[in-house]
């Protein structure tokens, strides 16, 4: 997945207000969900065929079609036709078509997703999925396993987790007499190497104004100097307070004392450090690939660097869903549920792909242990942060994305902005609350 097609799956503001369109609070005649065995003893039933959609675009596009095409040379009996688009298209497009009755019989959501899509009914509870899969929290990390649930009833199946990581150039940082195998791993040896570089006539780390990287960048340090976006139940936003505000703070200062340029484009922070111009990038998991492709670069890649005193880092994840139909068709109910169960169980084939594996015990094998760069990134996974599971909740986060915007860009001091778009947002809240029976 590259970073440009995940900004197209997190950018959708609107994405709330176009689901409050698509059917109330109750469920569908006939559309309840199975309350089988979740798949646990395969499907022996007449020929059927599952529509899968996602939005795997990338380079991960073509590891998921290599496990369909597994799953269906050993399964005669089901057929699953893969359906690719991008993700800000797949986001429009499933409410309307499980609206009107056509919609997939297996998808993929982020995370963050998972409460709009519930609430709104366009997804249904795979408890029985979970517990076929014998799927325990034990087996996760905490915050993996809670945010796939919505008041008390699982609707997602973690498939992976990405999370941000810290990349840095190895040529420039040995050219400005910086060890390039110890990057730096705290506020004072990563501002210490960030002045250092200017003395060296580079910007160390450009500091971007967008989503990407930019605000993942903030929500992180957010996390890092203590602070949260939200309270604990996602009722109230806390972005105002004094972490929050010394986090960006300490963003904005890259530009303000010179380690970073003014107004970064979109993409230019891992632009420049491909090219040698800066030294470290803040960037997705994703960004792995990217660089693997460029000739004769000379990079690392590790846990983000401790700024605030917090280990903390932001993530996103993939998860299964079922999309409600109109007509309950149990043998299709079935089948789908043996592909998850099958797909949640080939997660090693998946890291290989560019991923972080959702389930604990593929994380410590030895196998996966041999993927140094996906590796390094999941020693983060248990301090990693996800949105709270509250319905509309990126319509809220785009006014944090507009205070980070407007700070970094130095049109607002870090307080203000963030104060006035936490008074945007918590409205917002509010609205949401009304519009999703929250």
């Amino acid at each position: 997945m590259t970073r440009r097609r995940f900004l197209a799956a997190t950018g959708l503001a609107g994405a709330g207000a176009f689901l409050a369109g698509c059917g109330g609070g109750s469920q569908s005649p006939g559309a309840e969900p199975a309350q089988g065995d979740g798949g646990a003893s395969g499907y022996e039933g007449p020929n059927v065929e599952l529509a899968f959609w996602n939005g795997f675009t990338g380079g991960d596009g073509p590891v998921m079609q290599q496990l369909v095409d597994q799953f269906n040379s050993e399964h005669p009996n089901i057929a699953v036709k893969m359906t690719v688009m991008e993700w800000a298209d797949y986001y429009q497009k499933i409410p309307t078509a499980v609206q009107s009755g056509n919609g997939p019989d297996v998808g993929i959501m982020h995370i963050d997703s998972l409460p709009t899509n519930a609430a709104r009914n366009v997804i249904v509870p795979l408890d029985d999925v979970a517990e076929a899969l014998d799927l325990k929290q034990e087996d996760f990390a905490e915050v993996v396993w809670s945010a796939g649930e919505y008041e008390g009833q699982r609707f997602g199946i973690p498939l992976d987790v990405h999370p941000l990581g810290f990349f840095y150039n190895k040529t420039v940082l040995e050219s400005a007499g910086l060890d390039p195998e110890s990057p730096p791993t705290d506020r004072q040896s990563y501002e210490a190497a960030l002045e250092q570089l200017k003395s060296a006539g580079v910007q160390g780390h450009w500091m971007s104004p967008h989503v990407f990287t930019g605000v993942l960048t903030v929500e992180a340090l957010v996390w890092q100097f203590g602070g949260d976006l939200f309270n604990a139940d996602g009722t109230e936003v806390t972005w105002a307070e004094d972490p929050a505000v010394e986090a960006l703070t300490w963003a904005v200062d890259l530009v303000r004392n010179g380690y970073s340029p003014t107004d970064v484009g979109q993409d230019a922070d891992a632009i420049a450090l491909q090219n040698g111009q800066s030294a470290f990038n803040w960037n997705g998991i994703w960004h792995i690939n990217t660089l693997k492709e460029v000739p004769d670069l000379e990079w690392g890649v590790a846990p983000l660097p401790n700024i605030g005193g917090t280990q903390a880092a932001w993530a996103g994840s993939h998860n299964f869903v079922l999309p409600r139909q109109r007509s309950a068709d149990e043998n299709k109910q079935q089948a789908a549920r043996v592909f998850i169960n099958w797909v949640s169980q080939q997660s090693l084939a998946w890291a290989e792909g560019g991923q972080v594996p959702a389930r604990n015990s593929v994380r410590e094998s030895a196998e996966f242990q041999a993927l140094p760069e996906q590796s390094a990134l999941a020693q983060q996974v248990d301090y990693l942060h996800f949105p709270p599971p509250v319905p509309g909740i990126g319509d809220v986060l785009a006014d944090f994305n507009q205070a980070v915007n407007e700070a970094v860009l130095l049109t607002k001091e870090p307080a203000a902005a963030l104060s006035e778009a936490a008074d945007r947002a918590s409205k917002k809240l509010e609205e949401n609350r009304e519009r999703y029976g929250g």
